[in-house]
C-alpha cells in the first residue's frame, strides 16, 4: 500500500505536472538534483562534483556481468578527464556520429540512436544542452535531458568515468580529447540504476528517450511495397533509424558475416540517395557502424569498383563525408541482408504523409496491480477485465483514406516504465500489448464505465497489437470506422506487476479517456431503530454475551464472532483480529463509549448477515475465499463504485499474499468504506464534492479509521 506521504508527493506531482512540469522547457530535476545550484556550491567552495546519487564505484558499474566480483571490473579506475589528457573537451568540432565508438559495454542499440541523433543539430542541443565546459567554470558537473515516459528529466552527473588501462571502459570519441558522448552514456547509466542495465535493448528506446517521439519497427523479410520512400522521407524529416541483422542463436550473436556486417548488432542509418550508375538510377543508402569499425566489403564499399561509374563529381560528393565505420551499399543488398527497421518519427504521420501534418496527442498513465489492475491477455477471461481501460471516441475520417473504405487513423503506444532498474534484482522487460474493442451501441456515450467480464466474452477485439513481446514499448497504427472503441493495455500473464504509459497519436480530432469509475457510495439510511424493535431472542442472546452491564468490549466482541463465523463450515477464515474488532467498535459507537450498546450491536449484526450473503454469492468458485477480482464485484454489489487506485489500496490492505480475501478482511473493508463516505458527506453536506475539515476533525478520523 501507498505510504501516505507518497500518496501526497503524487497528487503534488500530478498537479504540477498540469502546470507544465515536465514539458521540455520545464524539465524535472532529476533526483531533485538542480545543476545550476550544485554548479554554483562547486566553484564558490573551489571543489569539483562528486555526484552522492550515483557514486562512482562497483553499484554504479553493474550487478553481474559486471559485478563487483567480475573479471571485466577488475582494475577498473574512475578519472576525470583531465587525468587522461591534457585538453579535455566536451565537443570537438561540433557533435558528429564518430564521436561513439562503443566500448566494452553491450549497448550499440543506444550508439546507434546517438549516432543518429547527431545528424539533427536542433534535437541534439535538446538532449546535449549549450554552454558545457571544461575549461569556462568547470566544476566537474555536466547536465542532460532525457525524455523518459512521458516527460523530460534534467540528469546531472559528474565526470568521473570508468577507466581501465588509462582507457575509457565504455563509450569513447575517436577524437580522444572529447568527452561529451561518454558523459551522455553516464546519464543514462544513472536514470536506468547502472550501466549494466543498458546491455542489450532496441535502438528504438534510444530514439524515443532523444525525442520524445514515436517508434516503430519493420520487418524487412515483410516489408511494405514503399519501404525506399518512406526510409527517404524520414530522413528528410529528421527522424531517427536504426537497422539489425536477426540472430538465430546466442553463437550468432555479434557473428561477423563473409561480407563483414555483424549479425545481432544495432546500426544507424545516415542517409539515402539515388546515383545515376551505368545509365540506370540506383538507390544508395549509408550505414554507420557504432564500433567505428567493421564495414561492410560488398558493392559500394570502400574502394569497390562500382564507384568507378558514378560521376567522379558525385563520387567525391559521397565520399567526402564518410567516416570510420560508415559505409554505403545499395538498397537492393540492405533489403537482403538487414533483417530490421526502427524508425523514430518526430512526427508520428511523417513515413505516410508528404506533407507535415501534426496529430492529436493524449498520453495517460497506468499500472498493473497483482489483484487489482494486472489483469492478463485475452486468454484469461476471468481477469482480462480487469486491466485499465482507455476510450477513443474517432469523430472524423481521414482525408485521404487511400481506398473506397471509411476510416479513421490512429498510432496505439504502449510503453512499460523503468523495466531495465529491475535487472538488479532479477526483473526485466515484461511481454505486453494491447487489444482494442468497438463500444457497443446501447453502452456508447456513457462516461466513466469500467466494463465488466460479459462485455469481453461476447465481443472480439476489432484490432490488436501485432504480437505481444518483451519490449519496453509496443504500438501499431490502425485504421477503423469513426465510433467508439476501447483501449485495452496488459501483460500477456496475469498478476505481472509494472507502471506503463499509453500513448495515443490521432488524425483528426478525437476524445480519449481512460474508463474508470466515478467514486460514489449508494448508502441506505442508517437504521433507526429502537430495543423495542429487537427480537426477545436477540436481547437474550446479547444479554448473555455482554453481562450486567449491557455492553459489549472490544475483547467480548471478537469472542461473539468468531464464534459464529465457526459455524459456516463454507468459510474459509483466520477469525476476526482484535485490530479488525477494535476498528469495528471504533466505526459503530455512536455515544463514543468504546463499547457496544444492544441497539449497535443489532445495527452491526444487520450489516455483517446481508455482507454474508453478499460473500457468499461472489465466492463464485465457493472456495471460502474471494479472489481478488470477485472482491471488485462484491463491493460495487454492496454499493461501492471505486476507482483503479482505490481498488489497487483495497487489495494491498485487504488481500493475503495469494490475492484472496476472507470474510473477516470483506466486512472490515466494507466497515472502513461506509464509515468513511458517511464522514464525508456529513462534511459536504451540500453534496459538492470537497469536504473542508479542521486537523482535529481529520485526526479523529484517521485515527479511529
Amino acid at each position: 500500500m501507498m505510504p501516505f506521504g507518497g500518496m501526497a508527493a503524487r497528487l503534488q506531482r500530478d498537479r504540477l505536472r498540469a502546470e507544465g512540469l515536465g514539458q521540455h522547457d520545464n524539465a524535472i530535476k532529476y533526483l531533485n538534483q538542480d545543476y545550476e545550484a550544485l554548479k554554483q556550491q562547486c566553484i564558490e567552495s573551489g571543489t569539483l562534483f562528486r555526484d552522492p546519487q550515483f557514486p562512482a564505484g562497483p553499484t554504479a558499474l553493474g550487478f553481474k556481468e559486471l559485478g563487483p566480483h567480475s573479471s571485466k571490473t577488475r582494475g577498473v579506475e574512475w578519472k576525470r578527464p583531465s587525468e587522461l589528457v591534457d585538453d579535455p573537451q566536451f565537443i570537438v568540432g561540433g557533435a558528429t556520429r564518430t564521436d561513439i565508438c562503443q566500448g566494452a559495454l553491450g549497448d550499440c542499440w543506444l550508439l546507434a540512436a546517438i549516432g543518429s541523433l547527431t545528424l539533427n543539430e536542433e534535437l541534439l542541443h535538446r538532449v546535449v544542452p549549450h554552454g558545457q565546459s571544461f575549461q569556462e567554470d568547470y566544476a566537474g558537473i555536466f547536465h542532460f535531458q532525457i525524455w523518459q515516459f512521458g516527460e523530460w528529466v534534467d540528469v546531472v552527473v559528474d565526470d568521473l568515468l570508468p577507466t581501465k588501462d588509462g582507457e575509457l571502459l565504455f563509450v569513447h570519441s575517436a577524437e580522444c580529447t572529447e568527452f561529451w558522448s561518454a558523459l551522455l552514456e553516464k546519464a543514462y547509466a544513472k536514470l536506468n540504476g547502472c550501466y549494466e542495465s543498458l546491455s542489450g535493448g532496441s535502438t528504438t528506446e534510444g530514439f524515443e528517450d532523444f525525442t520524445g517521439g514515436v517508434a516503430e519497427m519493420y520487418d524487412l523479410k515483410r516489408p511494405p511495397r514503399n519501404m525506399g520512400h518512406i526510409i527517404r522521407k524520414a530522413l528528410e524529416r529528421g527522424s531517427l533509424l536504426g537497422c539489425s541483422i536477426d540472430i538465430t542463436s546466442a553463437f550468432d550473436m555479434e557473428a561477423v558475416t563473409f561480407k563483414k556486417l555483424v549479425k545481432g548488432h544495432a546500426y544507424s542509418v545516415t542517409a539515402f540517395r539515388d546515383v545515376n550508375y551505368r545509365g540506370q538510377q540506383e538507390q544508395l543508402i549509408r550505414i554507420r557502424n557504432p564500433w567505428g569499425q567493421v564495414e561492410w566489403t560488398g558493392a559500394w564499399s570502400d574502394g569497390s569498383s562500382e564507384w568507378n561509374n558514378i560521376d567522379p563529381d558525385e563520387r567525391e560528393e559521397l565520399q567526402l563525408k564518410m567516416e570510420d565505420g560508415e559505409f554505403w551499399m545499395s538498397f537492393r543488398d540492405f533489403m537482403r541482408e538487414f533483417s530490421r527497421l526502427e524508425i523514430c518519427n518526430l512526427t508520428p504521420d511523417a513515413l505516410t504523409k508528404d506533407e507535415l501534418s501534426r496529430w492529436h496527442t493524449q498520453v495517460f498513465e497506468g499500472t498493473w496491480r497483482r489483484g487489482s489492475t494486472a489483469g492478463g491477455c485475452r486468454n484469461h477471461p476471468a481477469t482480462f477485465w480487469i486491466n485499465p481501460q482507455f476510450k477513443i471516441k474517432l469523430l472524423e475520417e481521414d482525408d485521404d483514406p487511400g481506398d473506397d473504405e471509411v476510416a479513421c487513423s490512429f498510432l496505439v503506444a504502449l510503453m512499460q516504465k523503468h523495466r531495465r532498474r529491475e535487472r538488479r534484482v532479477g526483473g526485466d522487460m515484461h511481454t505486453i500489448g494491447f487489444a482494442v474493442y468497438e463500444v457497443p451501441e446501447e453502452a456508447q456515450g456513457m462516461q466513466n464505465v469500467h466494463l465488466k467480464k460479459d462485455f469481453f466474452l461476447r465481443n472480439q477485439s476489432r484490432a490488436r497489437s501485432e504480437t505481444f513481446i518483451n519490449l519496453r514499448e509496443v504500438s501499431n497504427q490502425i485504421r477503423l470506422p469513426p465510433g467508439e472503441y476501447i483501449i485495452v493495455p496488459s501483460t500477456f500473464e496475469p498478476h505481472k506487476e509494472a507502471d506503463f504509459v499509453l500513448r495515443v497519436f490521432t488524425e483528426k480530432q478525437s476524445d480519449t479517456a481512460e474508463l474508470d469509475e466515478e467514486i460514489s457510495a449508494d448508502l441506505a439510511d442508517e437504521e433507526q431503530i429502537t430495543e423495542d424493535d429487537i427480537e426477545d431472542s436477540f436481547k437474550n442472546m446479547f444479554q448473555q454475551l455482554a453481562g450486567e452491564d449491557m455492553e459489549i468490549s472490544v475483547f467480548e466482541l471478537r469472542t461473539i464472532l468468531n464464534r459464529v463465523i465457526s459455524r459456516h463450515k463454507d468459510l474459509k477464515t483466520d477469525g476476526f483480529s482484535l485490530d479488525s474488532c477494535r476498528n469495528m467498535v471504533n466505526l459503530m459507537d455512536k455515544d463514543g463509549s468504546a463499547r457496544l450498546g444492544l441497539v449497535e450491536f443489532q445495527i452491526l449484526w444487520n450489516k455483517i448477515r446481508s455482507w454474508l450473503t453478499i460473500f457468499r454469492q461472489y465466492d463464485l468458485d465457493k472456495s471460502g475465499t474471494m479472489s481478488s477480482y470477485e472482491m471488485r464485484m462484491a463491493l460495487e454489489s454492496a454499493g461501492f463504485k471505486l476507482n483503479n487506485k482505490l481498488h489497487q489500496v483495497v487489495v494491498a490492505r485487504y488481500a493475503d499474499n495469494d490475492m484472496g480475501v476472507d470474510f473477516d478482511n470483506f466486512v472490515c473493508c466494507l466497515l472502513k468504506l461506509e464509515t468513511m463516505f458517511r464522514f464525508f458527506r456529513s462534511m459536504d453536506p451540500e453534496d459538492t464534492g470537497t469536504a473542508v475539515m479542521s486537523l482535529s476533525e481529520w485526526l479523529l478520523l484517521t485515527m479511529c479509521g
